[in-house]
């Protein structure tokens, strides 16, 4: 290689700090020998399943419901000693057992996420094409193992969606007295696309190259579709160099320099950071749908899914009403109760759209195909005579139809039908999915900071990503302002700090520092819609993307800001403390360098 760039660094831990804190209410019901769960979490059939090996019960011994839980992230999607505890507990003492954490509690024994230390390295020809990536990731695990995901996703995704040939990966897990460690939002994805960005920005201070130009370089092109990474991951489509393109015009990157310039008169450091990233989205593959059509008009979707705040009660029926031509407040979504979801991987990894889109379509149809086959007894014709369109089978060429309602009140009743066509209009679809999907974007973030005091502002954010095919872009949207929220409070704020004893010292929030919203820009963002060919809807997954954008956005931008100093990288999160021994290091060894001139 001309030139090869190297950086060690260290992805800080964080937690997620839900709204709400853990809690769980546990009942017995000695009639029935039954146990019923009520706690948030990330998917109910896990939980289910899980407990019942814990107590060791039939798993029909068990139930389990999740209402609203107040945020996730990740941290819920694991079993909780707790749960466990307060069915045990019901049982035992022959009433209901409560347990609420307080939020000292929280911090201490939720489960956290990141901590990884990298040791990286970036081959370049001489003309700036990528030719080599090597990298040493050591994932902190805690105490005790928890879950492999974040360590085994990033290490298949280190290359990004760059055009690098050849690739070493290293990627272990070391054990620690800290609380463990398990898949949070875009589990393993942000660090490594951090890693990557920050290599690329590094190779083009050192190297003499623009780090605009760098990027456009080596980004995949739609004509290099499909493409196998060097960890052997096939990636769909996409048009990531149209992404960046489009995040630069929405954050006015020509007009940066007036900016920093405008910024030097009131003695404010301004910097500007870009991040181009790439994430897979996949997650438990198993999902599966039940519909039913009620004769009076409603629709119930039930779903192995569930919901901390995405809106599935919106996009799911918004699909479901289209598919079947009924009206969307006729459309009802369940998927909080084990007594009626008999199945479903729960939400993580941005699999739900995605997911239930699948087994959702393929329920649907399987309802108008059953409704054909009614509608032909009732309008007296051939099936293939009959075309389902709007909610309505017509007979071709008439003014002869029926709505779907009218036919599955006719298949309640089922008089003048065979007999597999009596009862209710409904179908089920239950598959596993193995395609990955692969949510893509770009992140513009500017910064400013006080040379004297090591103080930020983050002043603007601008962020594009291509989810394949936007449901609802209200919805996604509010995902990429929470997710970006979310990346840019790890990159600037927060910090799980334990002592070298395994103390933890930020267990409250006079220690653990959120993101608030004045702290935070109006965010700019934007949606490409390049529609996967791996699912009938298009989609790649929506709720990761923000999170998986912003640790390099953050840290590029902070960087560019510092560069004048010499200072050639500093680890997350950047404290004003942390900035300000940047400074004043840099302009220390400044100052030792002329000294030792003269």
């Amino acid at each position: 290689a001309a030139h090869v760039t190297r950086l060690e660094t260290w992805i800080n831990r964080v937690t997620g700090v839900p709204m709400e804190p853990r809690a769980a209410l546990g009942i017995y019901d000695p009639a029935s020998n039954r146990y019923t769960l009520y706690a948030g979490s990330g998917g109910i059939v896990r939980q289910k399943r899980e407990l019942a090996h814990i107590l060791g019960v039939p798993q029909q011994a068990v139930r389990v419901v999740a209402r609203e839980i107040g945020g996730n992230f990740g941290t819920r999607n694991s079993f909780f000693p707790e749960f466990a505890l307060v069915a045990w507990g019901a049982k035992r003492i022959g009433r209901p057992v409560k347990w609420t954490a307080e939020r000292h509690e929280s911090f201490v024994s939720d489960y956290m996420g990141r901590d990884l230390t990298v040791s990286a390295e970036l081959a370049l020809d001489a003309d700036g094409r990528f030719l080599a990536l090597r990298t040493s990731n050591l994932s902190n695990i805690g105490a005790f193992s928890a879950s492999y995901v974040p360590l085994v996703k990033g290490a298949g995704l280190v290359t990004a969606g760059y055009r690098i040939p050849v690739s070493h990966v290293r990627a272990r897990a070391t054990l620690s007295n800290t609380m463990p460690t398990i898949p949070y939002r875009s589990a393993g994805r942000p660090e490594v696309i951090y890693v990557i960005e920050r290599l690329i920005d590094k190779a083009a201070r050192e190297h003499g190259f623009d780090r605009v130009a760098l990027r456009r370089r080596n980004l995949i092109p739609p004509s290099g579709f499909p493409y196998k990474n060097a960890q052997g991951i096939t990636y769909d489509n996409g048009t990531y160099r149209a992404v960046m393109e489009r995040a630069m015009e929405l954050g006015d990157w020509k007009g940066f320099k007036r900016r920093r310039s405008e910024a030097r008169k009131r003695k404010r450091l301004r910097g500007i950071g870009l991040s181009c990233y790439l994430e897979t989205t996949g997650g438990y593959p198993r999902e599966r749908a039940d519909i039913k059509v009620h004769p009076h008009g409603r629709v119930d979707v039930v779903v192995g899914t569930l919901s901390s705040g995405q809106s599935h009660e919106t996009t799911f029926a918004q699909c479901v009403a289209q598919w079947l031509g009924v009206p969307f407040e006729d459309v009802f979504v369940f998927e909080n109760d084990t007594d009626i979801v008999k199945e479903g991987g729960g939400s993580h990894s941005a699999r739900s759209m995605r997911f239930a889109g699948i087994v959702m379509g393929k329920a649907s149809d399987a309802i108008i195909e059953k409704g054909k086959r009614i509608a032909t007894h009732m309008l007296e014709t051939a099936e293939d005579d009959i075309v389902f369109a709007g909610g309505r089978y017509t007979v071709k060429g008439t003014d002869r139809s029926v709505g779907i309602v009218e036919v599955a009140a006719t298949a309640a009743i089922g008089k003048g039908l065979p007999e597999d066509l009596r009862g209710a209009l409904e179908a089920t679809c239950d598959e596993t999915i193995l395609q990955l999907g692969f949510p893509y974007g770009a992140h513009v973030c500017e910064v400013e900071i006080d040379c004297d005091t090591g103080a930020l502002d983050l002043v603007r954010y601008t962020a594009v990503d291509d989810v394949g095919r936007a449901i609802n872009p209200l919805i996604v949207d509010g995902q990429t302002h929470g997710g970006a929220a979310q990346g840019i409070g790890q990159a600037l704020w927060e910090l799980c700090a334990y002592d070298s004893q395994g103390q933890l010292l930020s267990a409250s929030f006079m220690d653990y520092a959120l993101p608030r919203a004045d702290l935070l820009p109006a965010f700019t963002t934007d949606i490409s819609e390049v529609p996967t060919p791996t699912n009938r809807l298009g989609v790649r997954g929506a709720g990761e993307g923000g999170t998986t954008g912003a640790l390099g956005a953050v840290a590029n931008a902070v960087h560019d800001a510092l560069a004048e100093f010499g200072v050639v990288h500093i680890d997350m999160p950047f404290t004003t403390e942390k900035i300000w021994r940047a400074i004043h290091a840099a302009k220390n060894d400044i100052a030792l360098n002329s000294s030792a001139k003269m």
